[in-house]
């Protein structure tokens, strides 16, 4: 039996995986456990769980392996700063430090934190290392139904790659081409999420939001002056308009005189202009990933391509490379960012180093759902929420999904906290915050109200996927939510001569279909399917929604507040539960109302977290 178990850590999105025999048994991130936003420390929580949840201590772990390989990046870091040289001195000097007092050594850290958690782990030989982009393509290729499938992936940057495409072939995985930094749609793409004023490395999704609001009328200024893009996808990007080779930011002087000022402030008002570079940065990036994808195409011959890798949860090019139609079938990795290297890096040891056979199933992944982190039982559950003071009823399973769906046809807010934990940065119906597609007015209520962020962040639908055909153009699996496609005409609204002059917020509260609360202002959704197969609760769930309404859709948001990490513990659920307008909660079969609480107990969870 080989026990292997992956570990990300030091960057951000640190996580842990464990493999046994090739099955994934275990997965989390650590800030679901310190409850700090993208936390990059050593995952020593996510670690005991996922020994836990194996029931093995890591004395007994055959392999621990990291993502990347430290001492690449310190060549990268130097090379750059030679490359540069005098300027950057200053982020050099700062990086330096850090280096020559920890990264330099990090075999001898990550030892010495695996020894704190088992004394008895002795064994120098069982570390191994992976290669950043190698972790991510094993991510996406060896949890895959797919026995052979083309492999792309896509980030900011790891040693040196930013870009890898490669073939995948059974228990083999070889990287056939490289893009190598400074040239990275992901750090082009961050760029312009620090120009608009949103955080590097957690906003880029709003940027993904606010597209649709805007005009790409900047989208050629961009292919002018800042990538240089061929028709086979390769890229090169002109430094000179950027600062993260040798400042402490993402834009220079330069950029900024080119799309005609400062980068917009954070928490400073939206305008239009914030919207069309949101819209012009998409569109390269669409337009990039598809020539990129087109080649891959043609070089592989395979009708199956895999994804991971930060640029790999832009759900809106991921859409538009199915519908392309190069490749047949598509599978991305629903951790695509650094806490999946955590999983690709225990994948890629026990396939590639040690060489196990790999037995996809051809229609069905590897990943469970996704849902490979804690679960509480019932007994647990009760102890925790009266130990938190909650006031609840336990209900049988049915009484709870009865309970839960009329709550949400009275149009409230539902937390739903069931089974095992996500792995990755989406909700997919086990830490989620519910309510009806059907309201016209809960996109808004949930987002300022519940979520307290801004207005225009759209919201997710899940759809039975027996029914999905009848509501959404999509016509194959979408089971973590990465892919975007049309709302079916059959449930659009007819937008009235007034309402096609509006421009950018404007559009916000113009309802759009029978589902406008996860309609987006262009028609699309960001789409879940929901399988009894991975989450038979949640299906019964929306199943007795769709009963009760003739509606197979409901709204699903991650369970947390903005700046906060998605609920990990019964006790996180029931302290946001009180500290938002949620109105209701189910967490187990124990069934919460809001005014049955102790008003003492109510939280301002407004500015509790730093905001993303």
């Amino acid at each position: 039996m080989a026990r292997i178990l992956g570990i990300s850590a030091y960057y951000h999105d640190s996580a842990a995986a464990l493999v046994r025999d090739g099955a994934i048994v275990a997965a989390a991130q650590e800030e679901r456990f310190t409850r700090i936003k993208h936390d990059p420390s050593f995952p020593v929580h996510a670690v005991r769980y996922c020994l836990d949840a194996a029931g093995v201590p890591l004395s007994k772990i055959d392999h621990v392996v990291f993502y990347d390989k430290p001492f690449l990046k310190f060549e990268r870091l130097l090379e750059t700063y030679l490359a540069f040289a005098p300027r950057g001195f200053t982020s050099f000097r700062m990086a330096i430090l850090v280096w020559i007092k920890e990264k330099l050594f990090l075999k001898k850290m990550l030892l010495q934190e695996l020894r704190r958690l088992d004394d008895a782990f002795s064994d120098e030989s069982r570390l191994l290392f992976a290669e950043h982009h190698q972790s991510h393509a094993a991510s996406a290729f060896f949890p895959s139904p797919f026995a052979e499938a083309a492999v792309l992936t896509l980030d900011g940057v790891g040693e040196w790659a930013t870009t890898s495409m490669g073939m995948g072939r059974g228990n083999r995985l070889e990287l056939l081409k490289e893009i190598h930094f400074p040239h990275s749609l992901g750090l082009l793409y961050s760029a312009f999420t620090y120009y608009t004023g949103f955080k590097v490395n957690s906003g880029e999704y709003k940027v993904m939001g606010l597209a649709p609001y805007g005009q790409p009328r900047f989208a050629q200024t961009i292919f002018d002056h800042l990538i240089d893009l061929k028709a086979d996808g390769s890229f090169r990007l002109d430094i000179s308009y950027f600062d993260y080779c040798t400042g402490l930011t993402m834009t220079g002087k330069k950029f900024h005189h080119l799309f005609g000022g400062p980068p917009r402030t954070p928490e400073e008002p939206i305008t239009q202009k914030e919207m069309d570079l949101a819209a012009s940065i998409q569109v390269v990036i669409e337009e990039a990933v598809l020539r990129l994808t087109r080649a891959l195409a043609r070089e592989t011959a395979s009708p199956n391509l895999c994804l991971a890798g930060g640029v790999a949860l832009n759900c809106v090019a991921n859409g538009k490379i199915l519908r392309d139609g190069h490749f047949a079938n598509l599978w991305i990795q629903p951790a695509s960012g650094d806490a999946g290297g955590a999983l690709g890096a225990a994948l890629a040891a026990y396939h590639g180093h040690l060489g196990h056979e790999r037995t996809p199933s051809g229609h069905l992944d590897a990943m469970n759902g996704a849902y490979l982190g804690p679960e509480f039982s019932q007994q647990e559950i009760e102890q925790r929420l009266t130990s938190a003071g909650a006031c609840f009823e336990v209900l049988e399973e049915r009484d709870l999904i009865a309970a839960s769906v009329q709550a949400l046809t009275e149009g409230k807010a539902l937390g739903w906290f069931q089974g095992r934990m996500e792995f990755g940065p989406r909700a997919l119906g086990a830490r989620s915050i519910l309510g009806d597609a059907r309201s016209a007015t809960m996109q808004s209520t949930l987002n300022l109200k519940v979520k307290f962020r801004e207005s225009f962040r759209p919201f997710a639908p899940s759809v039975l996927r027996e029914e999905m055909q009848d509501w959404f153009n999509l016509d194959t699996d979408s089971p973590y939510m990465l892919l975007v496609d049309d709302v079916h005409p059959s449930q659009r609204r007819a937008m009235t001569a007034a309402e096609q002059k509006l421009f950018g917020i404007d559009k916000l509260n113009i309802p759009r279909s029978t589902i406008p609360a996860v309609t987006h202002v262009d028609y699309s959704a960001r789409i879940q399917t929901v399988h009894r197969e991975t989450n038979p609760l949640y299906h019964a769930l929306i199943q007795h929604f769709r009963e009760r309404t003739a509606c197979p859709v409901i709204v699903n948001t991650s369970f947390n507040v903005r700046g906060e990490p998605i609920v990990g513990s019964p006790e996180d659920a029931f302290h946001c539960f009180m500290g938002t307008g949620i109105e209701t909660l189910a967490i187990g079969r124990c069934f919460l109302k809001k005014e049955c609480q102790n008003p003492q107990l109510l939280k301002d969870y407004k500015d509790r977290f730093e905001l993303d």
